[in-house]
């Protein structure tokens, strides 16, 4: 298993415990009572580290390579029935945003997101994570599919941003984000959004609109990383953590500023520590909020989400000064 900095004492612990298991088979003494006492202490460890992480730390654990992407939750959670569809009919099939459909205990569920890759040549071909218009324009397109066969929607976020290439932004990055943003806000099926990993920018906002809108606990959601809002403020990434805290990304902080619905707890040590228990724990939350908001009839559903993010932030908006009748109007021809 890999290791963050801050995780040293874990990972020393865990060394420990491989050393005496090792002296036990070449000795055969029984160690059954030490590597209790070991295994104890890394659980008071983890206990200690992550009940005090940093906004920076929380970013670095939903960075974890370790970490489970959205393949692997959408295969567990639908036990294997998962059918993934292609292309955006468009330009061509972004492998960056995946999405198709599953059965989740007999129900029928519609499951896109971003995909990073698990190895070097897979985070190459996902693009990391990072999605052209083409797989805003997938997603729209699945999503509206699920609204004609009337299934729920369930997308999982994780993404550094939109792809940020010249040709990405030729074939319309903006109004492919700007379009699923409208279109998501009307969906008349139920739509559950999780952030499962990096929710950063517009990139995760193109399929961020929904009912219901959750974090897993060591996750971050903001309009940039902190290493590009420090680039941006201080020409460097040495204060990254100094923008961390300031962007307020954490999953509470976010659910204090009622920018989403709720958070998922993650197993002790983070999610990268237990896979399937994570899925489980992900799974039973889908199943909550889908039985809930299907007893909703669809047009209130769609008012309440509408309602729901008219309400975030505050719009002000200032009048020049100048009387209308008095704006002088280019009339040459």
């Amino acid at each position: 298993m890999n290791y963050l900095d801050f995780e040293k004492p874990i990972a020393n612990l865990y060394e420990q415990l491989e050393k005496l298991k090792q002296v036990a088979v070449k000795s055969g003494v029984d160690v059954s009572v030490n590597a209790a006492e070991i295994e104890e202490k890394i659980k008071q460890t983890k206990a200690e580290i992550y009940s005090v992480l940093t906004p920076w730390q929380r970013v670095q654990v939903s960075r974890h390579p370790d970490r489970p992407y959205t393949l692997a939750y959408i295969d567990y959670i639908t036990g294997g029935t998962f059918m993934e569809l292609h292309g955006d009919r468009t330009v061509k099939d972004d492998k960056a945003m995946v999405g198709g459909f599953g059965s989740v205990d007999g129900k029928t569920v519609m499951f896109i997101g971003q995909q990073k890759g698990v190895n070097t040549k897979m985070r190459q071909i996902r693009n990391f994570g990072m999605a052209n218009p083409e797989g805003y324009r997938k997603a729209l397109r699945l999503m509206k599919l699920a609204e004609k066969f009337n299934k729920p929607i369930v997308t999982f976020i994780d993404t550094p941003g939109a792809y940020p290439g010249l040709e990405a932004e030729e074939r319309g990055q903006g109004e492919a984000i700007a379009r699923n943003l409208l279109e998501m806000a009307q969906l008349k099926v139920p739509v559950i959004c999780i952030v499962i990993g990096e929710g950063a920018s517009g990139g995760a906002l193109g399929i961020g609109i929904g009912d219901k809108v959750l974090m897993l606990e060591n996750t971050w959601y903001s309009v940039i990383s902190p290493e590009s809002c420090s680039s941006i403020l201080w020409r460097n990434w040495n204060n990254k953590e100094r923008a961390a805290e300031a962007l307020k990304l954490t999953p509470e902080d976010m659910l204090a500023n009622k920018l989403i619905d709720g958070i998922i707890p993650e197993p002790l040590g983070g999610a990268h520590t237990s896979h399937e228990e994570t899925f489980i724990t992900v799974k039973a939350e889908i199943l909550k909020y889908i039985s809930k908001l299907e007893k909703i009839d669809p047009k209130k559903r769609v008012d309440q989400r509408i309602e729901k993010f008219c309400a975030m932030g505050v719009v002000n908006e200032e009048s020049s000064g100048i009387p209308e009748s008095e704006v002088l109007l280019d009339k040459e021809p």
